[in-house]
Formats: structure tokens, sequence, C-alpha cells
């Protein structure tokens, strides 16, 4: 292979905030980046060596795109698979691997994975029809979910009893048995080609229960020291078995009875790691570019204690981003503010994260409380 830091050229697919700090990490190593995305106004167009505008879920605009690198990667999972399979074909390294990537944009088709590797998950039937769905054996509350294109808690109802069914999907979906969960956890593992593997420690999440998606993260987890092997196990044991190369993001239950549910994977870097570039030795960036590159896995230990919330758009407003109370924000000693470039805001937006690190847990939480207070997107 090329030697990274010099003359391989790498493509990322998918221009947003992941790829940028993706990006960020890169510069350090000398390589040169090559990015595509539809919007010509990314996060990433001003950072990499080339952007390019175009689909990426059209077959010729992947493929052309990946004829002109030696590498391909994601920062997001909807992207054309049949063109990285043909890339990866004519000698192209796909990483993760299309295989994954194509697993991972199914929902069904995860669940059967967990199903089939014997991973801990909740109970769950495939639909295809709104006449099965009427007649599942999982009882009420249960949650639905799209096969496809679902992310950010977009494609997801709870379906709470039988006068909700109206509301529900008639895509192709699954639906899930509610979960009485105790904590939502996650972990993030990296594999390189050589099958070293690492995990970052377990992180505990409060999701945003308007936007449903991660608003506040604590690393590392207070929990006991069993659920968290356990949970690290569970992440490597998927990493293993899928022979991904790169950085698989698990989150998973913890429910009222002590055991642990996987729900979801990306085979990414992921909002649930991004406390890792202050808060820990190695960043979830700099360990998904040594995991595709072959290169030794970095040190995942945490430095300290280390809070994460994103930074949404407010509610009601929509336009040119102002950032109301960043000044006093930046006031405050272990704050870190992380812009995504993104020059419009919109109700629940990711517009940015801000890291808190403090020795002392308790005072991490009550600055990120403040900051959750004080900074806010408005337009």
């Amino acid at each position: 292979m090329k030697a990274f830091y010099g003359d391989l050229r790498l493509g990322i697919l998918g221009g947003g905030q992941l790829g940028r700090m993706l990006i960020q990490q890169a510069i350090n190593y000398n390589v040169t980046i090559k990015v595509l995305d539809p919007d010509r106004e990314a996060p990433c167009r001003r950072l990499c060596n080339e952007f390019i505008v175009g689909s990426l879920s059209d077959y010729e605009t992947v493929y052309n795109f990946g004829k002109k690198v030696d590498m391909l990667t994601i920062e997001i999972e909807k992207v054309n698979v049949d063109a990285l399979e043909q890339l990866e074909k004519e000698g192209v390294l796909v990483y993760p691997q299309s295989r994954i990537i194509s697993l991972i944009q199914d929902k069904g088709l995860q669940k059967q994975f967990f199903k089939e590797n014997d991973i801990p998950t909740a109970e769950f039937q495939v639909i295809s029809s709104a006449q099965q769905l009427k007649q599942s054996p999982i009882p009420f509350p249960y949650i639905q979910k799209l096969r496809r294109d679902g992310y950010d808690g977009k494609g997801v109802y709870k379906v709470t009893d039988e006068s909700y069914l109206k509301g529900a999907f008639t895509e192709p979906s699954l639906i899930e048995r509610w979960v009485d969960f105790e904590k939502e956890i996650g972990v993030i593992v990296a594999r390189n080609e050589n099958g070293e593997v690492k995990t970052f420690p377990m992180v505990e999440m409060e999701f945003n229960p308007e936007a449903n998606l991660v608003e506040f993260l604590i690393s590392p987890s207070t929990l006991p020291f069993e659920v968290q092997l356990e949970a690290e196990n569970i992440a490597k044991r998927i990493a293993d078995t899928l022979n991904i190369v790169g950085l698989l993001a698990v989150e998973m239950f913890l429910d009222k009875n002590g055991k642990i549910l996987v729900n979801e994977l990306a085979p990414r870097p992921h909002n649930s790691g991004h406390q890792s570039i202050e808060g820990n030795v190695v960043s979830q960036f700099e360990q998904h570019l040594r995991a595709i590159f072959n290169q030794p896995l970095g040190d995942t230990a945490c430095l300290s204690n280390a809070i994460m919330i994103n930074i949404l758009g407010e509610a009601g407003y929509e336009g040119p981003a102002v950032y109301q109370g960043i000044e006093k924000v930046l006031k405050c000693p272990g704050v870190y503010v992380h812009l995504y470039g993104k020059a419009l805001t919109k109700p629940f937006r990711k517009m940015g994260h801000v890291t808190i690190i403090d020795n002392d847990r308790e005072k991490a939480i009550e600055k990120a409380r403040y900051v959750q207070k004080t900074l806010k997107v408005i337009a």
C-alpha cells in the first residue's frame, strides 16, 4: 500500500461534520483528502485537497470518484454500495467494506445479523405490510423503525396502542419490543486489517426526547465494572465477526434487569465518540485513520471526565446561524467548542458540539448544564 503520509489519496464519501473532524486529524498525518458530497456548502468544502459536488447514491458519480483515489471511507452510510463493490473488485480499498455498509443500511438485516450471531438484542419482527403489523405477536408498546434511510431519530415511531397504528409507517420496516431501560450506553471499537482490536471506554448517553438524538454524553461511565467489560466485549465480538476494518459504534441499552441489549451499529466515527478529541489519549478520528491505514491502534484511555453536549438549532429559528452566549461559555475553564461550519440553522440541526473536561465529575456535569442553558443557536 502507498504510504498514507505521502502519496496515498483518501476519498471520503460525505462532507458533513464527521468528515470535517476526520480531515482535521488527517492533516496531522499529511494525508491527501478528496471529498464527495451533494451540498456545495458542506462543512468539509474548505478543508480538503479537492471537494467534488455530486450524489452519494448515484452509481456513476460514486464509481468515478472512487477511481480517482486509492482508498475510500465514509462518514455517512447512505451511499451507493454497488459502486463500492465494483471499486473493490478493481483494487480500490474500501473501509469499512461494502458488504458491511450494505448490512448496516438495512436495519432488518442488521437485526438478523444479531440473531444469527447470538448478539443480545430486543425481540423484533420484520414487517412488510400494514396487515402484518396489525397481526404482530409483539405486545404494545413497541418501536417501529424504517428498514432504510432512518437517522438522527428520523424513521422511528413508537406504537403505544392500537390507535397509533393509523400513523405507522407503510414502508418496509421492523418492530422491536419496547425496552424499559436504565441507561443508554455506547462503545466505539476499532479494528485494523491485521486484526488488532481496541475499544474506547463505555460511555453513558442522554437523548433529546423531542429530537430523539444524543444530546448529553458522559465519559467514562460509573456503572459497575462488570457491565462496562461486558459491553466492551460485545463490541469486540461484533467487530471480529464482521471482520470490519475501521471504526464501529455500538449503541446499546442497559435494561432494568441489568441486561445489555444492542440497539444499532454505525460503521464510522460517531456522535457518541466526540468527547474523545479532548477526553482520551487518542480520538475516535485518529483511531479510524490508524485502522484503515493498518497502523497500530492508539491508546484509548480516558484522560479526564469528559461531558459532550450537542449544539442543536433552537426550535422556531431558521436562517443564518447566530451562536448566542458563546462568549460566556468560552470563559469557563475546560470548555472546548467545536462548530461545524454550517452557515444556516434550523430546528434540531447539529450545528456543533461542546466538550467539558474536569477531574471532578460533578463539576464537569455542573459546567455542562450551564453550557446547555447558555449556548443557543438562533437566527
